[in-house]
């Protein structure tokens, strides 16, 4: 790894740390708006990273990513506990849990390109440090929306399809957990997969939320 990359794994980690507990604190949050305090009386809803934390998605999966030389790092936190029968409409508030965290992403990739804007508007000069990690920014928080949309479990895509599903087929979905991260590694080693259900959609995104700050779009 050479110096410049070297750099910019160091901008990254804590732009995807920071990003990740977002979409936690939102899961949360929401939760909580709805009746359940379960993250809350857990600690769950702040910014310290600690208790955020997962051995896999916040430790092995990304040191194996970087050693590995990916162009794509990535990871995630510890899932913030809910317990569904605290929730006023279990079924409907449910669904508004699980997409909090993406959403959250979401809105804060759009952030990060209104604030991208105003940065090119007000330091004209040539692409700075802030430029970059605004950028970065955007990039890392479609990353997260578009792959915890994936049905896969444990991601919010899962819980999202669940919705839908009658009682018996929602209860077998739910117990495939282990074989649903050894799709999520695999998923990150092969490219033709990988690129076209997280690159792609990543890509047009990104590029959209860009263009609605008033940036051209930069996905493929």
């Amino acid at each position: 790894m050479d110096q410049n990359q070297l750099g910019q794994v160091l901008l990254f980690l804590p732009i995807l740390l920071f990003s990740i507990i977002i979409h936690e604190i939102a899961h949360g949050v929401v939760a909580l708006w709805h009746g359940d305090a379960t993250a809350k009386v857990a600690g769950r809803l702040t910014l310290n990273p600690l208790p955020h934390l997962d051995p896999v998605g916040s430790v092995l999966l990304p040191g194996l990513l970087l050693l590995s030389g990916s162009r794509m790092l990535f990871g995630w936190a510890k899932p913030v506990p809910v317990n569904e029968a605290n929730l006023r409409r279990p079924h409907r508030d449910g669904f508004l849990v699980a997409a909090a965290g993406p959403l959250s992403n979401i809105l804060l990739a759009y952030a990060c390109a209104l604030l991208l804007s105003l940065a090119m508007r007000l330091l004209p000069g040539g692409i700075g440090i802030a430029h970059v990690v605004l950028f970065m920014a955007v990039g890392v928080n479609c990353l997260l929306a578009v792959f915890n949309l994936l049905p896969i479990p444990p991601l919010d895509g899962h819980w999202l399809v669940m919705r839908f599903l009658p009682a018996r087929l929602a209860r077998a979905y739910r117990q495939v957990g282990f074989f649903g991260v050894a799709a999520i590694f695999l998923l990150f080693w092969i490219p033709g997969v990988r690129d076209t259900l997280v690159g792609k959609p990543v890509g047009f995104l990104q590029s959209l939320l860009l263009s609605a700050a008033g940036l051209p779009g930069a996905g493929s």
